[in-house]
């Protein structure tokens, strides 16, 4: 287990929350330490995606509490870093590569503005971090899914975040990508505390240092494995999974009657 020496960065108490009278998350309470990097899975329609956007401000719970970096998370956007689920573009769009990462800049409510010498330099940055700054001028819809993901994370990391949040980043990744991909996250997490929601999780293991299960609750472990609570509060039933390299099939105890 780790020594936790400071307040926690994500603080998440008693939350509660519904889609139209129907409960999607029940009585969540989970902490997030800095410089963690953490996992959350669980089953489609758990409410792992709908987790996320609470503690980025983008939803508003029932009842309960959540605090990002000791603040609101609306208040605390400026320091947090989003790549959302859906990596479709619209490659009728004119935008290129390196417009797409200045739009990480802006900010909400502040309306239009020129972007500075110092926003250029930013962009300039977050491109060459993710080998992207040769497709600075490409249109965002020639490029194949994994290289739009990177220029996503790009923008996601313009700002110079102190936490990221990623949700299925690797989605439209082949299984090659996804290893370079998890290795950058490994480096960048010496800096940036990582949350990322993702069914990838025998590739992930390898890289993350603690767990959120999330189906309607959420169970947390501080560690980089699945415990057989964690399974059979996501699944309900045995469910075959590779850790290190290994299968391991998750049962019940079972009694002679």
């Amino acid at each position: 287990m780790r020594l936790i020496l400071s307040e926690p960065i994500i603080d998440v108490q008693d939350l509660w929350f519904s889609y139209h009278g129907l409960p999607v998350l029940e009585n969540v309470r989970l902490q997030v330490y800095q410089g963690d990097f953490l996992a959350v899975i669980g089953p489609n329609g758990g409410g792992k995606s709908t987790l996320v956007k609470l503690m980025l401000g983008l939803l508003e719970p029932d009842r309960g509490s959540i605090r990002v970096l000791g603040r609101s998370p609306r208040k605390a956007a400026p320091d947090v870093g989003y790549m959302p689920q859906d990596t479709g573009v619209n490659q009728s769009v004119p935008i290129t590569v390196f417009q797409v990462v200045l739009m990480g800049r802006m900010r909400g409510g502040s309306g239009w503005r020129r972007f500075s010498l110092s926003d250029q330099k930013a962009a300039q940055a977050a491109l060459e971090r993710l080998g992207m700054y040769d497709f600075r001028k490409r249109p965002i819809g020639e490029l194949s899914g994994g290289q739009r993901q990177r220029v996503l994370v790009a923008r996601a990391l313009v700002s110079d975040p102190k936490l990221l949040f990623l949700d299925e980043p690797t989605a439209s990744v082949d299984t090659q990508g996804q290893t370079e991909f998890y290795e950058f996250l490994k480096d960048l997490n010496e800096t940036v505390t990582i949350v990322v929601v993702s069914h990838d999780f025998m590739v992930l293991s390898s890289y993350i240092k603690s767990v959120a299960c999330v189906n309607r609750q959420v169970h947390f472990h501080d560690r980089p494995e699945m415990t057989k609570d964690m399974m059979k509060m996501a699944y309900h039933c045995p469910v075959e999974l590779i850790a290190h390299g290994l299968p391991h099939r998750v049962l019940d105890v079972h009694k002679d009657s």
